[in-house]
Order: structure tokens, then C-alpha cells, then sequence
């Protein structure tokens, strides 16, 4: 090995002299990556002795050729030539989606008349283009018809009652009023002592008390007149002036004991008021709606339940009437007080108006079924828009715009000129050519290796959804073909799909609806989402999100583009809701065809391999069963192969499934594998024989084939099952073989005998199985092992692989053999990871 390493390394020191520069790689390591290129390395030696650096530069530029065609090799086997696949794809497109040109008038709207076309009698033509428009704007138009919502009624009764309410118990919080004898103190008087500022209160409370108020006997006519000026300055308002004498007058001539029980009287009657007040604003702060405010405390109580009689019977008869859904506060306001006019004291009346406009709410709702009755009614009353010419009068003059009155006429003498438009047909065939390049550009790019029957089942999608629209079918069916390509063959295909069909409709079948745009964004929805889904519920899910978003953009493209008033809104709606059910509708369709189309199309898509690699399969259940070694021998194969698939970019979900599978042909006999003899006595020391056991084991991969045909396996499943052996040698029973050959002239010892039959692995996924289930016993064979040697042993196998050419089609490339053993070794140390050792004593 030293000795290889020093010639190698002088190989590299010529080649550079040769080139006269230094490489980006050295030129061992460039011949080392392809076994193919060996076959070269002794003509570069001979040639680097002559120092030949133009034929040193042949080789290895052929020897790159050569690596280049393994891949592309690889992707013809997944592939094919679409050049057929592509005539056949733009003629069918052209010809079904191109439906405008077979019969198109020469004559169009808006264009100048050739010549002065005149009737050659009188008739009378409907336009039905013009009618159906009219009809459309009959029922977009149609206004909705409104009933009461008993439910609202109800709700505006009990909010109304449930404020007076809260009057009663404000108004028994506060006491009755007035809260003595009006003899003792006049109504004015005990409303000031009641409901004064703390501010003002004071200094009038301290007037009183400070007066000097004379006996009864010798008290002058007036108690005031004992105040000096400028007490009586002190006075702002006349109200107060008559608070206070009739204060004194009563300290006058009453006893010290009722004097005494009449100021306590005030000072609970204050608290009280101030407690009340004070709840009023709390509640104010809490509800906005509280309809309360310190003037509706100072009603009498006759005034408060004739208030409470008139709020009731207004507030019913305007809930009778019907209240709007979105009426202004303000023009509501109005209403409440033109009704509340008449019915109620004016001084009343704004404490009213604040109970009914807190407790009244909008009560009209829609009338569906009458709404809808109307709308037909008002359609069938629109009468068919019609033309009428007399015989000989002129239709339309040389030179002239023809409008579409004109047109209707022209088209109904025949005299529009309909005919095959090779021209815009062809035309249409060059831009669906570009559409159809565009997409392949896009499959080259995001999902190359497709067959033909993927690409004859997209144009069947194609063909389906222009055959839908052009049979009258009211809804696009772009959200299952969005769905089912996204899911099928990626977000990037799926999404380009979409377009195309959504551009292509209204140039060829002259489309050009807001229910397309619509549609297509569902589509467009379905389609980038779809592909990152693994499960049928979750592509349920989905649809519900597809129809969502039909419905919802459906409803903004109809404001933008149509204005409406709010009073047809509900028009509006309704047809946002059905394209919403339309775009869910075209979900479930989608979701019930895929696993249909999955099988008879041989398609393995996320969701399909999700739904095999689930170990309640039958197979795999059987497989767990019947063969248990077997079956976790896979489960290590497939952890040690989907991680180095996550690492190189490969397809992670087809890895997981194939292994899975790829050993279910060892059931046919399970006892002649050592991973299911646990222990027990080896069936090939019984047989002795190992032409014989080389054919037991080679069967695991022909036994295996039958199951998965028989189980409807998909075929790159299938092809795990012989690619993951190759045409490797059962080298255990081949020197058993050998040995008795040697002993035994008479022997015929052939390799094919003990070779498997191929065919080596044929993609990058067959390849990681074939390593991962080479390195696997290895790899559970190290206890002790460090990484480095675990890693040193892994490579060993790697590189005996590859000089056997097992991987010379499956577009691994010799740079992979470093990242897939790195990545071997740290599968195997997670599995393979130390535990603690317990005591004895700690153990159960």
C-alpha cells in the first residue's frame, strides 16, 4: 500500500509537470471515481513518460465523457425522449382547447364593415348574448327581501328590561324622594341639599351652623335677616337662599332633638346620592351602552313608571317596523326621537332616547327563499332583447363600426363569414408549443425522469378539463387537476400545469370569466401545497382550503370588477359560497380518483409511499410475523438508507418504502436465513450443499418479485427487491464450492451458479439500499469497535462495491461513497450508543 500511495502521488507530481499548471483535482483521485476509467489509467502512465500533455488532456477528457454519460444514462432509463410525447401533446391540446377557430365569424364586433350588407327580409332575431346579460343584471340586481328576526326581538326586550331593572335597584339604593315632608323642606330645597358639590356644600353647611337664629317668640319675620351682608354674599344662587332660610326656619321653630334628626337625615340622604352617583359612573365606564345618568335620578317615581310605560310601547313598535342591519347611530337616534315625540314629557325625553338606543339592535334579516323567488321572477319577467330589420333596409354600410345589433343580423343571414380559421389555429398551436416547451423546461429542471405515461396522463387532464367546459360543465375543473398534478409530480409542475391551462382557456375556447380567475387560484392553491401533504386527510383538509380560497377570490374580483350596493350583497355571497362548494366539490373528486390513477398508472407518490411503509400492511405484518430477524435486519437497512438518501438529496419516502420491502421474499423459507435461526441449528450445515443453498438464498430476490406482483407492489417498490443483491456473488457458498472443486475434479464450478441475477441498481435509491444492506451485519457485528474503525470497515465494503461495478448505473459518483459512510457509521453509533451499567442493588 505504501508503495501504490508514493506511485500515485509521483502520478500527480508528472501530471502537473505535463500540464504545466496545478489541477483542481489530482489525477489518481480523478481516475479513482469511476471504475469505468481504470481501463485509461495504464495509457496515462505511458503517456506521462513521453510527457505527452495533449494526449494526457484526450484521456481525461474522454474519461470525463464517460462519467457524464453514466448520469445521463440514468436519467434515460427513468425517462424518455419526449420528442413524440410532444407532437402528440401539442395536436391534442390545439385540437380540443382551440374549439373558438373551427367555426369563427370573419366579421367581428367593433370592426369595420367590408362592404354595405343589406336584409334580404324582415325579421325579428333575439340576442341572446345582450338578454343574458340583461338577465344577469336582473338577478345581481335583485333586492333582497327582509323579515323579522324574532331571536334579535327577544334580545332588544330583555336588554330593555333588564335596564329598568337596574333603575329600580338604583333608585331603591338612593331612597325615596322627597325624603322629608315638603312642609319641612320644599322639594327645591331638598333637591340642592341632596345633589350639591362637596365644594359648595361646605361652605353653605357652615353658613347654617354658624347663624344665630333668634327664639321662637321674639324671631323677626325673617330668619335671613339675622345673617350679616356678607354671610349673605356668600350665597351664589337664589336656591341656595332658599335652602338656607327654610334650614333656619326650621331650626326655629322645631325642638333640638328634631332639628338634630333632620340634619342627620340630610347627611344620609347626601351619602346615599353620593354612593349612587358614584355607581352610576362605574357602570358608565364598564358597559358604554349604560344608559343611566344623574339626570334620570332625579325623577319622581310617577316619572319613572310612566317613563317605563311609553319606552316599552315605543320600543315595541319600532322593533315591529323592523330595524336595519348597518342604520347609522345617528339617523337611529332620530328615528327614537320622532317616535318618542307625543308619547313622553319633554323634560323625559333624552333619558329615554339613551335607554332605547342602548337597548334596541338591528332585527332584519334576509328572507333567503323569498329573496331567491324574487330573483327568478325578475329574471323570467326580463324580456328576450331582440333586433328587428325590414326586407331591403341596410344592415350595415361599407366602412362602418358593426355593433352588436349588427352582428346578431350579419350572423343570422349568414352573412358573418364563419368558417375554419387555419390561421388562428395554427397560431394557437405555436402558442400551446410554447406552453408545452415551458412546462418540459420546468419538468427538466424540478422532476426530470418522467415516463410517458406521466405525461400521457397530464395531457388527459388537460384534454378532460377543456372537454368539461366545452360540454356546458358550470364549474372549471382546474382544482383536481391542481391537486392531483401537485401531488403526483411536485408543487413546481403542478403550479406550471395550472397556468397554462388558465392562459390557454380563454384564448382558445374564448373564456374569460371571474369564475376562472377564481378557479385557478384554488388551483394554483392546491397545487404548491399538495406535494408537501402525506396523508389523505391531509389532502382533505386541503380541498377544504382550495374551495376557500375560490370563494374567497371570487368575492373580491366581483367588487373589484362589478361594484354592487350593500343591498345585493347577499347575491354576492351566495355565488361565493357556490364557487367555494365548486372548488370543494372538485377536491373530493380529485381525492377519490388518486388512488385509482396511483395504480393504474403506476405512480408513487408521498402519500402512496407513506401509506405502504406503514408496518400495519398486510405484508409487512406478515413479514414481522413469519420472518422476525428478517424484519429487523430491514428496519437498521432502512435507517442506515434514509439517512444517506436525506443527506444526498434523494428521495427519502421511496428509500423508507423499498427497504421495507426489499427482503419479503426471504418468507419463502425464513429458517435458511441466519438472521431467523436465533440461535438454533444452521439449516445449510444440515443440507451440505452449497450449489443448493446458493439457490435458497438467490430465491429471496424471485420469491420476492411474485409477492410484490401479487400485492400490486409499484415497480420502483419492485425493483428494490433484485437491484439491492445486483449480480453480487454469494461468496460464503462459492468458497464451500471452490474448496470442493478442488478436492473433486469432476466438479464444474461456475460463478453464475452462485451470483445473483441482477439487474445491478439502476438509481441513486436502489444503490443506498444495496450499500446500507451490505454494510448492516458488519455494522451490528461491532460491540466494541471505536468509530474509526467502524468507519475504516464500512469504506472497505463501499470500495469493494465499487470496484465490482454495482454502482456504475446508479449515479452515485465516488465523491457519495465518503458522505454515505460517514453517514453509516453515525446511524450505527446512535443505535449502537453505551448505557449506564445500575447496581445491583437499583435493579428491580
Amino acid at each position: 500500500m505504501k508503495l501504490l500511495r508514493q506511485l500515485i502521488s509521483q502520478v500527480d507530481r508528472q501530471w502537473q509537470l505535463a500540464l504545466g499548471k496545478t489541477p483542481k483535482q489530482s489525477l489518481s483521485g480523478f481516475f479513482r471515481q469511476s471504475p469505468q476509467s481504470a481501463k485509461n489509467y495504464s495509457h496515462v502512465l505511458k503517456l506521462l513518460a513521453a510527457k505527452d500533455s495533449s494526449g494526457i488532456a484526450s484521456v481525461v477528457s474522454r474519461t470525463a465523457v464517460q462519467r457524464i454519460s453514466i448520469r445521463r444514462r440514468c436519467q434515460r432509463k427513468q425517462g424518455v425522449n419526449p420528442q413524440i410525447t410532444f407532437a402528440l401533446a401539442v395536436v391534442s391540446l390545439t385540437v380540443v382547447f382551440g374549439q373558438r377557430f373551427y367555426d369563427q365569424p370573419e366579421l367581428q364586433v367593433d370592426t369595420q364593415s367590408p362592404q354595405t350588407f343589406v336584409a334580404p327580409r324582415t325579421v325579428t332575431v333575439e340576442d341572446t348574448q345582450a338578454t343574458e346579460a340583461k338577465q344577469q343584471a336582473a338577478r345581481t340586481g335583485a333586492l333582497p327581501i327582509f323579515m323579522l328576526d324574532q331571536e334579535a326581538n327577544q334580545t332588544s326586550t330583555k336588554k330593555l328590561e333588564g335596564f329598568f331593572i337596574e333603575g329600580d335597584e338604583l333608585r331603591r339604593q338612593l331612597g325615596t324622594f322627597p325624603f322629608v315632608p315638603t312642609h319641612v323642606l320644599s322639594t327645591t330645597a331638598q333637591e340642592y341639599i341632596r345633589q350639591a358639590e362637596a365644594s359648595e356644600w361646605q361652605p353653605f353647611w357652615q353658613l347654617y351652623q354658624q347663624a344665630d337664629v333668634p327664639a321662637a317668640e321674639t324671631a323677626p319675620a325673617d330668619a335671613q335677616a339675622q345673617l350679616s351682608k356678607a354671610q349673605r354674599d356668600r350665597l351664589s344662587s337664589a336656591v341656595q337662599q332658599q335652602a338656607l332660610r327654610e334650614l333656619l326656619a326650621y331650626r326655629q321653630w322645631s325642638t333640638a332633638s328634631e332639628v338634630e334628626i333632620l340634619e342627620v337625615t340630610i347627611e344620609r340622604e347626601r351619602k346615599n346620592y353620593q354612593q349612587v352617583v358614584a355607581e352610576l359612573q362605574s357602570q358608565a365606564r364598564l358597559n358604554p351602552e349604560f344608559p343611566f345618568t344623574e339626570d334620570f335620578l332625579q325623577l319622581s317615581e310617577a316619572d319613572w313608571r310612566s317613563l317605563q310605560r311609553s319606552v316599552r310601547l315605543v320600543g315595541q313598535r319600532m322593533l315591529s317596523q323592523g330595524i336595519m342591519q348597518g342604520l347609522p347611530d345617528d339617523l337611529l337616534r332620530q328615528s327614537v326621537q320622532m317616535q318618542l315625540q307625543g308619547s313622553v314629557p319633554v323634560a323625559l325625553e333624552p333619558v329615554a332616547t339613551e335607554i332605547l338606543m342602548a337597548s334596541l339592535s338591528p332585527n332584519l334579516i334576509e328572507d333567503p327563499e323569498r329573496t331567491r323567488l324574487q330573483a327568478e321572477q325578475t329574471v323570467q319577467a326580463v324580456k328576450p332583447e331582440t333586433v328587428s330589420i325590414s326586407a331591403s333596409e341596410v344592415i350595415v354600410s361599407e366602412g362602418e363600426k358593426i355593433t352588436q345589433a349588427d352582428f346578431v343580423l350579419l350572423d343570422h343571414f349568414q352573412f358573418s363569414r364563419r368558417r375554419f380559421n387555419w390561421l388562428g389555429l395554427v397560431g394557437f398551436g405555436i402558442f400551446v408549443s410554447g406552453g408545452v416547451s415551458v412546462f418540459l423546461l420546468v419538468e427538466q429542471f424540478s422532476s426530470p425522469g418522467l415516463r410517458r405515461r406521466d405525461y400521457g396522463l397530464i395531457v388527459l387532464f388537460s384534454l378532460g378539463t377543456a372537454g368539461l367546459i366545452a360540454a356546458g360543465f358550470p364549474a372549471a375543473s382546474l382544482p383536481a387537476v391542481g391537486l392531483l398534478v401537485g401531488s403526483f409530480y411536485g408543487a413546481a409542475l403542478g403550479g406550471t400545469v395550472v397556468s397554462l391551462l388558465a392562459i390557454m382557456l380563454p384564448i382558445g375556447a374564448g373564456l374569460s370569466s371571474i369564475s376562472l380567475a377564481a378557479s385557478a387560484a384554488g388551483a394554483l392553491v392546491g397545487a404548491l401545497v399538495a406535494a408537501r401533504l402525506r396523508s389523505r386527510e391531509e389532502l382533505a383538509l386541503l380541498g377544504g382550503v382550495v374551495g376557500l380560497t375560490q370563494g374567497l377570490i371570487y368575492l373580491v374580483l366581483t367588487l373589484m370588477l362589478s361594484p354592487v350596493s350593500s343591498a345585493v350583497w347577499i347575491n354576492i355571497l351566495s355565488a361565493s359560497g357556490l364557487q367555494a362548494l365548486y372548488g370543494v366539490a372538485w377536491s373530493v373528486v380529485a381525492i377519490g380518483l388518486s388512488p385509482y390513477l396511483e395504480h393504474l398508472f403506476d405512480l408513487v407518490t408521498p402519500i402512496r409511499l407513506a401509506e405502504l411503509a406503514n408496518p400495519n400492511r398486510p405484508l409487512l405484518k406478515r413479514l414481522a410475523s413469519n420472518a422476525p430477524g428478517t424484519f429487523q435486519h430491514t428496519l437498521f437497512v432502512s435507517s442506515l438508507a434514509e439517512a444517506a438518501a436525506r443527506a444526498l438529496g434523494c428521495n427519502v419516502e421511496l428509500v423508507r418504502a423499498g427497504t421495507l420491502y426489499h427482503d419479503i421474499g426471504k418468507m419463502h423459507d425464513p429458517e435458511g436465513f441466519i438472521e431467523n435461526q436465533m440461535g438454533g441449528v444452521n439449516k445449510h450445515d444440515e443440507i451440505d450443499d452449497p450449489w443448493q443453498s446458493a439457490d435458497i438464498i438467490k430465491k429471496h430476490v424471485t420469491k420476492g418479485i411474485e409477492m410484490a406482483r401479487k400485492h400490486r407492489l409499484p415497480k420502483a417498490i419492485q425493483a428494490f427487491i433484485p437491484e439491492h443483491q445486483g449480480t453480487m456473488l454469494i461468496s460464503y457458498f462459492y468458497h464451500q464450492a471452490k474448496e470442493q472443486a478442488q478436492t473433486n475434479p469432476a466438479i464444474e464450478l461456475r460463478e453464475a451458479d452462485f451470483s445473483y441475477d441482477g439487474p445491478i441498481p439502476q438509481s441513486p435509491e436502489t444503490g443506498l439500499v444495496m450499500l446500507a444492506d451490505s454494510c448492516e451485519a458488519a455494522l451490528r457485528s461491532l460491540k466494541e469497535a471505536t468509530p474509526e474503525e467502524a468507519l475504516s470497515m464500512v469504506n472497505k465494503i463501499l470500495r469493494a462495491r465499487w470496484r465490482d461495478g454495482q454502482l456504475s448505473d446508479s449515479c452515485l459518483s465516488r465523491e457519495n461513497m465518503d458522505v454515505i459512510a460517514d453517514i453509516f457509521v453515525r446511524v450505527w453509533q446512535q443505535y449502537n450508543h453505551k448505557r449506564i451499567a445500575y447496581p445491583k442493588a437499583a435493579l428491580p
